[in-house]
């Protein structure tokens, strides 16, 4: 789902979540809180009301972007509830620079609605309710230099959310959260064209070789309960909880024939699929877990949980430990020494559970006249019973405030994931099993430094991600890769060693504000192949050149005349130095672009308004 930016109060990233309430993950969670309404005064807020021109050639050519967004935030009831109302529309072309002028663009086009109701109904006693709709159209997904706008799908996704909470304080402290959700989201993949699929190597042409329709619903009901602070060995914060989940899911899958094209211009092979099929899965989730955060002490903090998750699909129960200590390591707790471990369950997608029903698959070998050489017959399956993917974590942190301003943290952590879900094609059969094994280990140097109205970050960060590569997903997921080839393990596809990030917000004269970002990393890895598609020699061996951007943003707040209110002018740049990061590689031996780069973004300027009053 998407929400409009205006309504997010903070987004963070939680690598290390040892909080028994957090499950069905085997990475890192993402926590989105809104922001609540007031409930004494209306805001309102318009940005990016100003369309940006598509410029090719050097002339215009209809609209590149067109983002307005809407926001207006008071009371209903003053100072008892508040709405927030917040739209948001986007029309996005993103080019592809290395394709044809009025050919190089995918398009995105989606509208974000957000309502949010906050009633205040004690002192003690409050609820929030919100809806929000998450229309949208993104043409020509996964456009890029070899495949062109025809052999590209159309994806259409859509569907809505509600939500409401309850919370309510008992005695000392004693908090009790309800919540229920129901969401629904459906997404269609369409091709541009019905002319054969067939894969060059130089290009693609046809219209795409999978039609996909999918509708899903999930429903959520959690209970928290926080106790008050209890007096044993020091003092403990008890939380314990439940959460049940409903989820049902259906689809129709349509492939169509798959041509692998060779360096002489005849089909080497050709992919032929089974007829159209329909599935239907349903899945319940289960997990109650309890948590304690006990200080023994003035200088350390543990905090223990335990969380136990059911899955249907699988029809078992997994215990799920982790804990997690903070050790002032000197009086004035200026330096903190922070550890954990815990064991994290993932879900199973439904589409895993759906896969024996999708079309099979037959790969035949071609003469150079078309005639069949030989012909693989592939049976979708599932190879033994399915599991839940698991991941055991560990990290390790030091965080030191050197100066009133200036603060450090250096940071270790080591994740293993087992059981994940892998696709390997062998012996007539296609099978998806649980013999995914992945590893990811950073060690991480972070800084932040304030002074008056300037505050700046940075970090390095260097990791290894290792493990195997036919992840589910990429063969059966919205942009599906046709050709499968026998499962391997290498690096990562996110995998890049050294990673430089800094950024800050820098105050200048005359009310205005300089947001610079620079962003320096290892380029990715990618795999060589050859013309039948077949990788050669280690998978992802060879990598894409240093990734180097300088981004700035520079906006002033003025009055406007006559209306006495603010608003924020400015501009962004992005790829200032104008650096060749490319995103396309030609990695195919046979082709005699082999090696080649393509498709940087180049310097580009945009501009910003913001009103608010």
């Amino acid at each position: 789902m998407n929400l409009p930016i205006d309504v997010v109060s903070s987004v963070q990233v939680i690598s290390n979540p040892y909080d028994p309430e957090y499950g069905k993950f085997t990475g890192a969670v993402s926590s989105v809180e809104t922001k609540a309404g007031n409930l004494d005064t209306y805001h309102f807020s318009i940005q990016n009301l100003l369309p940006r021109a598509r410029v090719r050639d050097g002339d215009i050519v209809g609209l590149e972007s067109a983002t307005p967004r809407l926001t207006v935030t008071g009371p209903l009831v003053r100072n008892r509830v508040a709405i927030t109302q917040s739209f948001e529309y986007r029309f996005v072309r993103t080019p592809v620079q290395s394709l044809p002028p009025m050919q190089r663009d995918m398009k995105l086009e989606s509208f974000d609605s957000f309502t949010q109701v906050d009633v205040s109904l004690t002192e003690t006693h409050s609820a929030t309710f919100s809806f929000s709709l998450f229309p949208e159209k993104l043409a020509y997904l996964g456009l890029n230099t070899f495949t062109p706008q025809e052999s590209t799908p159309d994806l259409h996704q859509h569907g809505y959310q509600g939500a409401a909470q309850d919370r309510y304080i008992f005695g000392a402290n004693g908090l009790l959260t309800s919540q229920i959700n129901y969401q629904k989201y459906d997404a269609d993949i369409l091709p541009n064209s019905t002319d054969p699929y067939r894969l060059l190597l130089e290009t693609t042409e046809g219209g795409f070789f999978d039609r996909q329709s999918r509708r899903s619903n999930r429903f959520e009901w959690q209970e928290i309960y926080q106790l008050g602070q209890r007096h044993f060995l020091g003092t403990h914060t008890l939380k314990a909880g439940l959460d049940y989940s409903h989820s049902s899911y259906d689809g129709r899958q349509a492939f169509s024939p798959v041509d692998v094209v060779g360096t002489a211009g005849y089909s080497l092979e050709r992919i032929e699929f089974g007829a159209p099929t329909r599935f239907s899965v349903d899945q319940n989730e289960f997990a109650w877990f309890a948590g304690d955060q006990w200080r023994p002490g003035e200088r350390v903090s543990v905090d223990l949980g335990l969380r136990f998750d059911h899955d249907s699909i699988t029809s078992s129960t997994h215990a799920a430990p982790r804990a997690g200590v903070t050790y002032a390591l000197t009086r004035d707790q200026r330096t903190l020494l922070k550890a954990g471990a815990g064991l994290f369950y993932d879900r199973v997608p439904l589409n895993v559970a759906a896969f024996p029903d999708f079309p099979s698959r037959t790969v035949l070998s071609l003469g150079a006249q078309g005639d069949v050489l030989g012909s693989t017959p592939y049976v979708n399956t599932i190879s033994g019973a399915l599991r839940n993917p698991r991941s055991a974590t560990w990290n390790v942190e030091l965080d030191r405030q050197v100066l009133e301003k200036l603060a450090l943290r250096v940071a270790y952590q080591n994740r293993t994931t087992r059981d994940a879900f892998v696709v390997n094609p062998s012996a007539g059969w296609l099978a998806v099993s649980n013999a995914g094994r992945d590893s990811y280990r950073e060690f991480q140097v972070t800084g932040i430094y304030q002074v008056r109205r300037h505050t700046v970050n940075a970090s390095y960060v260097r990791s290894r991600a290792f493990g195997d590569l036919n992840d589910f997903n990429q063969f059966f997921g919205n942009n599906p890769v046709a050709v499968i080839q026998p499962n391997a393990r290498g690096r990562l596809p996110f995998d890049a060693p050294n990673r430089f990030l800094i950024w800050g917000e820098i105050a200048a004269p005359k009310k205005i504000m300089l947001v610079p970002v620079l962003d320096l990393h290892t380029g990715f890895p990618f795999s060589t192949e050859n013309q039948l598609r077949e990788y050669v020699g280690p998978r992802n061996a060879y990598r894409y050149p240093r990734f180097t951007s300088l981004d700035l943003q520079v906006t002033k707040e003025i009055r406007l005349p006559g209306l006495g209110k603010k608003a924020k002018v400015g501009f962004g740049v992005f790829n200032l130095l104008n650096q060749f990061d490319p995103r396309d590689v030609q990695n195919n031996l046979d082709s005699y672009r082999f090696g080649a780069m393509f498709n940087s973004v180049p310097r580009t300027f945009r501009g910003k308004f913001v009103l608010g009053f």
